[in-house]
């Protein structure tokens, strides 16, 4: 392993060797619903006795780790630590996910950068000796989140079009030091970046700066350039934030021609009244589960970066006035071996 700058390159890359998708009714009539793993029209998971959001989300990430876990055919037994968080205060979400899993566990809180930072972090235990296998998971619950950062939904409160909708979603990784998968081929850890947004029905502007940063701070350390890639995936910017984040990009230069955002991806923009797109932990997680890593596998995509963005702010902040501080981790990704 070699450090250039903030990025952190792998001599023998560690593998993605199983993931897993879970998603609510919404992503269900999206346009990757096919792609997932798991789908529920039930998200308070009220059949399975929850009796809130909280515990349907904790329920949710839980049948995401359970499903990869059985993709790899492995026990949880035999995990040697996760690396989980997610929206909720204190990550409980998470937090009551390994009660149940019981797996050695670090508590990871990104935001919507979450799953990047999961699973850089998987792949850095790997990389380095310290874990042969490494769960890298998060999730978000639209119903949990609303009621945490807004306003309760019976409030029934007008979302302005530059609002994203919280996706019900959950993603999981395994990452293996050695074996067959998706190599991990380097991460670079992002700085926090704050340009004043203050207006938090605008999660794009906000996180913007933070994905602009760190791909600077990528490129310039390894001396790659946007076309060396398939695709750059960001998550979750939503079509303001990526809009944006193209202009910034082609002022320094590098023109993002290989663009996707997770937030436009997950949901039909047009036709699904979510506004700017999807945002929440989840969803970036659930697009590169139900999407990339599999495209990958397929080598529909040879090389690409995963680059997910999340608002550092929280309720208390917020309600102090506070701006909105933003942070962007990068995976990148290679072809199956």
């Amino acid at each position: 392993m070699a450090r250039k700058k903030d990025t952190l390159l792998f001599d023998t890359p560690p593998v993605v060797a199983a993931w897993a998708a879970a998603g609510g009714k919404k992503e269900s009539e999206g346009p990757l619903a096919s792609d997932f793993d798991f789908l529920t029209q039930d998200a308070g998971f009220c059949e399975q006795g929850c009796e809130n959001w909280e515990q349907a989300e904790s329920l949710l990430q839980r049948r995401a780790a359970e499903l990869c876990l059985r993709k790899a055919d492995l026990p949880r037994t035999r995990v040697d630590i996760a690396f989980a968080g997610d929206l909720q205060a204190q990550c409980t979400a998470s937090n009551y996910t390994m009660r149940e899993l019981g797996i050695p566990f670090a508590g990871v809180y990104g935001a919507c950068s979450t799953m990047a930072e999961t699973l850089a972090l998987a792949a850095v235990f790997a990389a380095g000796g310290m874990a042969e296998r490494a769960l890298a998971l998060t999730s978000s619950h639209f119903c949990a989140a609303e009621r945490q950062f807004r306003t309760p939904l019976e409030y029934g409160a007008k979302r302005p079009p530059t609002a994203q909708w919280t996706a019900t979603a959950a993603g999981a990784c395994l990452v293996r030091a050695h074996g067959t998968g998706v190599p991990v081929r380097s991460v670079t850890f992002g700085r926090v970046q704050d340009y004043a947004v203050h207006d938090i029905n605008n999660m794009g502007a906000a996180m913007m700066p933070a994905a602009a940063s760190t791909l600077l701070q990528y490129f310039a350390a390894t001396g790659a350039r946007p076309q060396d890639f398939d695709a750059i995936f960001t998550g979750d910017l939503g079509e303001v934030g990526s809009a944006l984040l193209r202009e910034q990009m082609a002022r320094e230069g590098l023109p993002l021609d290989n663009h996707r955002d997770c937030g436009c991806l997950l949901y039909d923009t047009q036709g699904q009244d979510v506004q700017a797109g999807g945002s929440g932990a989840g969803c970036s997680a659930a697009v590169l589960c139900c999407k990339i890593l599999p495209m990958l596998a397929a080598g529909q995509l040879r090389r690409v970066l995963f680059l997910a963005t999340g608002a550092l702010m929280s309720q208390t902040t917020f309600l102090q006035g506070e701006s909105i501080p933003g942070i962007a981790h990068c995976v990148e990704l290679g072809g199956a071996v």
